[in-house]
């Protein structure tokens, strides 16, 4: 069965990788570190997806272990953890901002919120990482062997269906995705004039990006808690759930690949549906993004600059006409 979805997806792939990196470097400058973390983590699964799709178009040799072991399923459990917690700490920060008190806020305060963000962030993908796998195979607790690798899709994380993979795997999307609800709620009961003084005086946070960190969260927050609950209601419908006995069962032939040409996994509708269904999701989180950062009146700004950069480095020099010079 051929995949529909090529080459739509890898092309979307790999937009969702570089667009979201446009917009960087001025959010570097505004020490919005949230947000950074969201556009790193959003652009790191979609080139991953895009690798995938490359190397397994109609096959499912194991033609590149290294990158699964190593690079791939890291990086799609980490993404699973690491998106949903950068977008906790862009709605923690609003609501930070429509609650402050005084309308400055010195380095030693920005230096402590990027550090509590980078905990989020970071480390805490990094734990539900170890959760789920690490180097040393008896501390795995729902992975039941090395990987799969699905035709058209590439490798991914071997889950064992058991009830521990439902608290370890899918309870973190959700708790920050209720988390997020709660800060969202709280700044939308805030009244725009009890921080519009603080937004005057910031140089790093206008109102138009306020508001766009603010559609970014609440887009993120109404997706969250509903597609994690979807995913949830495929991985229990799509097979029946085992259980979980101990370690040395759930690692029984820890070291096996199962491959899966598509024409296996496409007979279950529902597997199949959610596969697609997840790896679309980083594109969508990409996408969303840049719409919503990548054409704003900063970029332009940033865009026209890197326009006279380049022309300046290719030697081009464009002279403005006095508005005297056109009136003759």
């Amino acid at each position: 069965m051929a995949n529909l979805d090529y080459p739509l997806f890898p092309i979307f792939a790999f937009f969702g990788f570089v667009l979201p990196l446009i917009p960087l470097p001025w959010h570097l400058q505004a020490w919005n570190s949230g947000t950074c973390y969201f556009m790193l983590w959003a652009s790191l699964a979609c080139l991953n997806q895009f690798v995938n799709s490359i190397i397994w178009k109609g096959n499912v040799i194991n033609s590149a272990p290294v990158w699964c072991d190593i690079c791939a399923i890291r990086i799609t459990m980490a993404a699973t953890a690491g998106l949903p917690s950068s977008s906790f700490c862009i709605v923690r920060r609003l609501y930070g901002i429509v609650s402050i008190r005084t309308v400055s806020i010195s380095r030693a305060e920005k230096r402590r919120a990027i550090i509590i963000d980078s905990l989020i962030c970071v480390l805490g993908p990094l734990i539900y990482l170890a959760l789920r796998k690490v180097s040393c195979s008896q501390f795995v607790i729902v992975q039941g062997h090395r990987f799969n690798i699905f035709e058209d899709l590439g490798c991914a994380p071997a889950l064992y269906d058991s009830l521990p993979l439902y608290f370890i795997t899918y309870s973190w999307s959700i708790i920050f995705g209720l988390a997020s609800a709660v800060y969202c709620l709280r700044t939308f009961t805030r009244r725009r004039l009890e921080f519009a003084q603080f937004l005057s005086s910031s140089k790093s946070l206008t109102i138009g990006r306020y508001f766009r960190l603010m559609a970014l969260s609440m887009t993120e927050m109404l997706c969250t808690l509903p597609l994690s609950a979807i995913t949830m209601w495929f991985s229990a419908t799509s097979a029946p759930m085992g259980p979980w006995i101990s370690l040395s069962n759930t690692h029984f032939d820890f070291s096996r690949v199962d491959q899966y040409p598509a024409v296996i996994y496409n007979a279950n509708p529902r597997f199949a549906a959610s596969i697609q269904f997840n790896r679309w999701a980083s594109v969508a989180c990409s996408l969303i993004f840049f719409v919503l950062f990548g054409f704003a009146e900063e970029a332009q700004r940033n865009y026209t600059s890197w326009y006279h950069a380049l022309q300046r480095l290719l030697g081009f020099h464009t002279t403005s006409v006095p508005p005297s010079a056109k009136r003759k």
